[in-house]
């Protein structure tokens, strides 16, 4: 065998080779090529895609605790005031009713005061009509004298 057939053999089986590796292997295999390639780029941009969502919602998730915050805060005051409100309010009510309790007792211990000043008064005109009768030795008619008596209890 010449080197030359050989040779011109060995390019034409090449060739065959080539066509058929061009025509039925090739298109499969930059097919998945392509289809891996598009698969990477869609997951890149779902990925990227999720990392702006994941900040759009870490930003939202920020407000919300901001405002509930804020609102929590508001209500805790709201709270504050009305407790303290509410304190104000009974104290004033203890106060009023202290007041009237003080009153109510300074009404009645005037009028025990006049009670015993009227008691006092009878028992003071009954010992002066006593020692007026010893110091006369006789015994006077109580209400014959009334008029003097009653002037005497105005008196004391």
């Amino acid at each position: 065998m010449n080197i030359n057939a050989t040779l011109f053999a060995q390019i034409i089986v090449f060739a065959i080779l080539v066509g058929f590796t061009m025509k039925f292997v090739w298109p499969p295999i930059a097919k998945a090529l392509d289809e891996r390639a598009q698969k990477i780029s869609e997951g890149l941009a779902a990925s990227e895609k999720a990392k702006t969502e994941l900040a759009v919602a870490n930003k939202r998730v920020e407000a919300e605790l901001s405002k509930s915050r804020n609102e929590s805060a508001t209500r805790l005051a709201d709270a504050e005031q009305r407790a303290q409100a509410t304190i104000d309010e009974a104290k004033v009510r203890a106060n009023d009713e202290a007041a009237k309790i003080i009153a109510a007792a300074k009404a009645d211990a005037e009028q025990q005061v006049v009670k015993a000043r009227e008691v006092l008064r009878e028992q003071v005109a009954s010992l002066a009509v006593k020692g007026a009768e010893q110091i006369l030795q006789r015994e006077v008619n109580a209400g014959v004298h009334a008029e003097l008596l009653n002037r005497l209890k105005t008196e004391l």
